[in-house]
């Protein structure tokens, strides 16, 4: 749990029980409106000066249909009918209006720790550099520079950069990041080999068959990183605003294009996708984590023994 998250949790944790404890007061004592709204003034700023301040910036900025400023507006006005001539007090209930929406907020950011933690899995099954033989020698180069034709060479401990056909040597492919299958697949002169599997064993030679763009790591990772763009013109209009809601339409339909990738007779799992909790910001935590990935080991050589 992030430092952020914590803080929110115990304001949460300190806001109830303070709301408990004006409740009883105020049940038990014969307080004067303004005394009482004072009374339970504390949990409210404590459970909402962050939304308070924050609808106040974005009032300024003249963002009004934002999560915050509605919601201060609502409780706001709670706190404020008591004061009507023949209406009741709403203290209490602005109070946990405000709670409420805090404790939403809070598993809101979970969530988003959590995809961005997934997307930060992801982005491993496409590594950053590939060696390929070039003119007697194998050159560490970016794979987007790799052509079809050209031989590869994985090392064990390595990832596979690009799709391809085995030329020479034999191994054990690591395939759990991509079919969830736990046991290493063998693989031999003459098979095919899929970008994002891990070599266990032997050096494997490899024919490139397909360009880096089409590789089955990058279609995975293009499917994720363009999922929040497949919405029609009413969702994007709601998901464009922070009102919390989740994006599972398009989500469900980027699972089900998932499913569709055949990787030799199996799925790629659900458990593939950082989208698979819903959240909204996903893609966009996705793309911000790619661009801040350091290109490495670029045009480096290596002599062949």
């Amino acid at each position: 749990m992030e430092k952020e998250n914590k803080e929110r949790l115990v304001k949460i944790i300190a806001s109830a029980a303070l709301l408990v404890v004006a409740v009883v007061v105020s049940k038990l004592t014969n307080l004067k409106m303004w005394q009482e709204l004072l009374l339970f003034l504390v949990p409210y700023l404590i459970a909402g000066g962050e939304t308070l301040k924050e609808a106040a910036e974005k009032l300024l900025e003249g963002e009004l249909l934002d999560e915050d400023f509605l919601m201060s507006v609502a409780t706001l006005g709670a706190l404020a009918i008591g004061f009507i001539p023949g209406a009741e007090s709403q203290f209490p209930e602005a109070v946990f209006v405000m709670l409420f929406f805090q404790i939403g907020e809070f598993f809101e950011d979970m969530a988003e720790d959590k995809s961005r933690d997934s997307i930060t899995e992801l982005m491993d099954i496409r590594p950053d550099t590939a060696s390929v033989e070039r003119d007697g020698a194998t050159i560490v180069v970016n794979p987007s520079e790799i052509t079809v034709g050209e031989t590869i060479v994985i090392k064990p401990g390595e990832k596979v950069p690009l799709d391809g056909v085995v030329i020479e040597g034999s191994s054990s492919l690591d395939t759990v990041a991509l079919t969830g299958e736990s046991v290493p697949r063998g693989i031999a002169v003459g098979d095919n080999i899929l970008s994002g599997c891990v070599n266990l064993s032997g050096v494997l030679r490899a024919r490139v068959t397909k360009p880096f763009t089409e590789s089955t790591a990058s279609k995975i990772l293009e499917l994720v990183e363009n999922a929040s763009e497949n919405k029609s013109k009413s969702e994007s209009f709601i998901t464009s605003r922070p009102f919390g809601l989740p994006a599972s339409p398009p989500v469900r339909k980027l699972q089900r294009r998932v499913r569709q990738m055949a990787l030799q007779g199996a799925h790629i799992p659900d458990c593939l996708l950082p989208l698979r909790s819903c959240h909204i910001h996903s893609a966009r935590l996705f793309r911000r984590y790619r661009r801040s990935r350091p290109q490495r080991n670029i045009g480096k050589r290596i002599k062949l023994s």
